[in-house]
């Protein structure tokens, strides 16, 4: 099955927005200091998990803000594991963040936690996270996850002030050993400026190091917003692998490619990063949305792409940040311009290359 098809009716993840409410304030985020009026009461976020659970992902991401800012977080929570959804949650590191909070998500059913871990240090972490105290209490937060014996996932932001502490930070990763490190490449939203965004060629050292990592230490790493990621594995995996044998082919997910995200307020998203409101949740079905949009049909085409990415032979798997050519063009299916790489061919009227076996 092609995968643009094979995501054409349900997503791999599904990323729910509880709140913006967050007494972090992050250099790259857009949460806020108080809950937003217009988020969606009890009785809606209720309701939403009974779309979630029509829409059948694989997995549900709960995010925020702080998720822990809202009082009916474990209502809803035990409401969705009750219909047999699978829940992974993001909380932020703040007083709120306690040992028995923690307890009381694996009680409830969650079955992976993620935690931002930004540098390897104060001086990075914290100044990214804008709160002095951060790093110590992140590292305090993981040991606490480990004892609780839930799967801790890392999450970390490549920006042009945390990308030369790449190494130092996967070293630091690797000691941790979480189920799974997740690198995100800052997308311009949010209070994500423009100065803060990698060149190509700092984003293609940045994958060669991942795999390199992924290699050396035997631990999954997987990238958000930058899915060239998935070409240098592919790429580097098939010289690496013997004859008679496949080289590691990733998900191939993208904004509105196995990929929808909720707001706080219900609106429906490609994702977190891509500010295109499909539809609401109020007032449509979530699955209805996802299945039928222009938008996210369109998304899921990877021939309508332009420029480089739409003659690029890694074009179905990759794609390119659909976000980031938005934020920098304006036009949602533009090249990223976050890729290093040059396609072999440069007329649109030719077959694309074959992918490596």
């Amino acid at each position: 099955m092609p995968l643009a098809s094979r995501f054409s009716e349900r997503p791999l993840i599904a990323i729910w927005e509880l709140t913006r409410a967050c007494q972090l304030r992050c250099l790259h985020c857009r949460a806020v200091p108080r809950p937003d009026p217009r988020q969606l009461s009890t009785d809606e976020a209720l309701a939403l998990v009974e779309q979630l659970h029509e829409l059948d992902p694989a997995v549900v991401v709960l995010t925020g803000g702080d998720i822990l800012e809202r009082r009916d977080l474990f209502a809803i929570i035990g409401t969705a594991t009750g219909r047999g959804l699978d829940i992974a949650v993001t909380p932020s590191v703040t007083p709120l963040l306690t040992r028995r909070a923690i307890r009381r998500l694996a009680d409830v059913g969650v079955t992976r936690i993620a935690l931002s871990l930004d540098g390897p240090d104060a001086s990075v972490h914290d100044t990214l996270r804008g709160n002095p105290g951060s790093f110590a209490a992140t590292l305090a937060t993981i040991s606490a996850v480990q004892d609780v014996g839930l799967p801790l996932q890392l999450s970390s932001r490549l920006t042009r002030r945390t990308v030369p502490e790449l190494p130092a930070t996967g070293h630091l990763v690797a000691k941790i050993a979480p189920v799974l490190w997740s690198v995100l490449v800052v997308v311009p939203a949010g209070r994500a400026t423009m100065d803060q965004q990698l060149d190509p060629e700092a984003c293609e050292a940045a994958f060669h190091y991942l795999d390199d990592w992924r290699e050396r230490t035997g631990l999954p790493v997987e990238t958000t917003a930058a899915p060239a990621f998935r070409r240098v594995v592919l790429e580097r995996g098939a010289s690496r692998t013997r004859p008679g044998t496949r080289a590691p082919r990733p998900e191939a997910v993208n904004d509105g490619k196995g990929l929808v995200f909720v707001s706080h307020t219900g609106k429906i998203y490609p994702s977190g990063f891509l500010p295109l409101c499909v539809g609401d949740v109020r007032v449509q079905r979530l699955a209805g949305v996802y299945r039928t949009s222009p938008l996210l049909q369109t998304l899921r085409n990877e021939d309508l792409l332009q420029g480089k990415c739409g003659i690029c032979p890694f074009r179905a798997l990759c794609g390119g940040s659909r976000a980031r050519a938005f934020a920098a063009t304006g036009a949602v299916l533009a090249e990223d311009p976050a890729c290093v790489y040059a396609p072999p061919r440069t007329c649109r009227g030719a077959p694309p290359p074959a992918l490596p076996p």
